[in-house]
């Protein structure tokens, strides 16, 4: 379950992405200015301390980038490279915002869910009148059946590009960036699909 709180962000995560967009060589732009939120998702953190988010978006009718991003309340060890930026929450304070596929507890929770078959988790909102149920923009489905899922073991090298390789001492993952029809290349693989979308898009493959 992921508790969101009503409150007030500066900057957003949105302008957060325009900024940072551009510098990434696997960006198919040199602007992302006016960027559109077409769909997100989350994943739960386990310990409830990282919250885990995933954006897909698009920059006037460029195609469609996915974005997982993590947000901490300390910096990340060793994540200089990975760091999106910082923004001021209303509620919970300074957040650090990363490209998740740097992040071991993004690694860990993606891992888990395509190995499982798990999705994206509950949405609960904090408001005035208590807990709310919020339907999220969309919904996400791994390939596996296993019962659970086995650590994956520290982090040893993130190859930036599109797709990010993210190898950790236990999985391999291909996160792909600019997303296309294309389906996945091996048999364990984690598929997004939001209501204007005609088929499933695949966001990650593990080996």
């Amino acid at each position: 379950m992921a508790t969101i709180h009503r409150a007030t962000i500066k900057p957003t995560k949105l302008e957060l992405l325009e900024a940072w967009l551009p510098g990434r060589h696997w960006y198919p732009g040199e602007d992302a200015g006016g960027l559109e939120r077409v769909a997100a998702f989350r994943f739960d953190d386990p310990a409830g301390e990282v919250g885990v988010e995933t954006f897909v978006v698009r920059a006037a009718d460029g195609p469609l980038v996915h974005v997982p991003m993590t947000y901490r309340g300390e910096p990340l060890e060793d994540g200089e490279f990975f760091l999106i930026g910082t923004m001021e929450h209303s509620v919970l304070g300074t957040r650090w915002v990363y490209d998740a596929v740097g992040d071991p507890v993004y690694v860990e929770t993606l891992t888990t869910a395509i190995r499982t078959g798990g999705g994206e988790a509950e949405e609960i909102i904090e408001t005035d009148d208590g807990p709310q149920r919020r339907d999220p923009l969309m919904t996400v489905r791994g390939s596996g059946m296993a019962s659970s899922s086995e650590p994956v073991g520290r982090l040893v090298r993130v190859e930036d590009g599109d797709p990010a390789v993210v190898v950790a001492e236990a999985a391999r993952l291909d996160v792909r960036r600019v997303l296309s029809p294309a389906r996945a290349e091996g048999d364990l693989h984690l598929e997004g699909r939001w209501p204007e979308l005609e088929h499933p898009v695949v966001l990650a493959v593990l080996y």
